[in-house]
């Protein structure tokens, strides 16, 4: 992490993935604070597209975290950077600090981006902007009808399987395992849905995916009882610490057995409780969202963070997807349960799931044999050749046949 700024109102450290970490301090640092994560929420609801995302928000340290917007711009017109911050307000918010310094270039799609919104001001603070939000917070609570299907393939080249899948109903009764399809509402129970893909070996790989759902098994459930309010004030905190609690116990087997030393595991997982999907991600195992754009088109995006240098790299705009899939070094972790790493902070993230959304958890054997629109292709809109198949098997099938170098694993979620 390197220090990107460091003024009388903000120090801001740039992450080895790409993350921004702005901490707020000198004079009224916490309504700075504030506001500027009511304006980034506000901005992703209306679904701005050159902004930062909101990704965590710490307010006993009054520091958020970020996504990257791209590099700094050193030069363009008065009349440009006009019509930048005008567009801007197209969407609800006036920036009160419109100069260049808060401009960025975000090369992974050409496309100017507007930075700190400490200083900013809600031009819709009317009774629309609180119907949003009462609907908002209605809608979060309304159960969805979910359908799932699921698929593990140990591929062409391997003889063993490492990756694993979790598919898991919550209630009062306790955990039940799901199969490989299902549909299920979650009026009265939570669900749970994770991919693991293990690390260290032959024994040790296949062990370290199994530890890592078995504790989300025994540890998750005492969750369920919680209110609606003490779940959402403690969503992200539960998930950091059972990530915590597979991060030890893979460093303390590899610590006394030979045969599982640097033994390790990515993990992304989802949690949905009613309309509310918590999800929590270390490695390169991802996690989409399949939804309605502004026009009404229904488009893939990646909520998690790939936790490679070249994941970083294409975040930041430094290399595009083509780049990504061909870069040498594409398969080395920057983190992973176990494995030998001291720490394994997860991404955690919460968000309203929209009727008709789908999500997709998958391991890197699918995202190698499959680009981001393939994978799209495949969920939304399959050959007659394969419509019998789950959207799950089309996918796993589809990247053993293009690739088949690796496990692969898909889980298909479809609200």
């Amino acid at each position: 992490m390197f220090e990107a700024k460091n003024t009388q109102r903000a120090v801001v450290r740039i992450g080895y993935d790409g993350r921004v970490y702005k901490q707020f301090q000198g004079p009224e640092a916490e309504k700075r604070f504030e506001n500027e994560c009511k304006a980034l929420l506000y901005l992703e609801k209306r679904k701005c597209p050159f902004v930062p995302r909101l990704i965590a928000a710490d307010k006993n340290r009054l520091e958020i975290v970020t996504s990257n917007c791209g590099a700094r711009v050193e030069r363009m017109g008065e009349e440009r950077i006009k019509e930048i911050f005008a567009e801007l307000e197209s969407y609800g918010i006036r920036h009160d600090d419109p100069y260049l310094r808060n401009i960025t270039y975000r090369a992974s799609d050409g496309r100017f981006c507007i930075i700190d919104f400490e200083f900013s001001t809600f031009l819709e603070e009317s009774s629309e902007s609180a119907s949003e939000e009462e609907n908002a917070a209605s809608d979060a609570t309304q159960p969805r009808d979910l359908k799932w299907s699921a698929m593990t393939h140990q591929g062409t080249f391997r003889t063993n399987n490492e990756d694993r899948f979790l598919a898991m109903l919550i209630d009062e009764r306790g955990v039940r395992y799901l199969g490989k399809q299902g549909s299920m509402s979650t009026a009265n129970c939570d669900l749970l849905f994770a991919v693991a893909d293990g690390m260290g070996g032959e024994r040790s790989g296949e062990l370290a995916g199994k530890i890592a759902l078995d504790n989300i098994t025994r540890l998750l459930p005492r969750a369920y009882m919680m209110s609606e309010r003490h779940l959402e004030e403690n969503s992200q905190s539960i998930l950091k610490e059972l990530y915590a609690a597979i991060h030890s116990e893979l460093v303390k087997l590899g610590s006394y057995d030979p045969l599982c030393i640097n033994m390790g595991a990515t993990l992304t997982m989802v949690w949905v409780h009613k309309s509310v999907v918590m999800f929590a991600h270390v490695g390169d195992t991802r996690l989409y969202r399949l939804r309605k754009n502004a026009e009404g088109d229904m488009k893939m995006e990646q909520a998690s963070e790939d936790h490679t240098h070249v994941g970083w790299l294409r975040r930041s705009g430094k290399i595009n997807e083509r780049e990504a899939r061909t870069h040498p070094r594409k398969n080395v972790l920057a983190k992973a349960l176990g494995a030998g790493n001291q720490f394994a902070e997860p991404q955690v993230g919460r968000f309203t799931l929209q009727a008709g959304e789908k999500l997709i958890l998958c391991t890197d054997g699918v995202t190698d044999g499959l680009w981001d629109r393939a994978i799209e292709d495949l969920v939304l809109r399959p050959e007659s050749s394969v419509i019998d198949q789950s959207p799950a098997q089309r996918l796993v099938l589809n990247a053993v046949a293009e690739s088949g170098r690796d496990n692969a694993t898909a889980i298909v979620l479809e609200s």
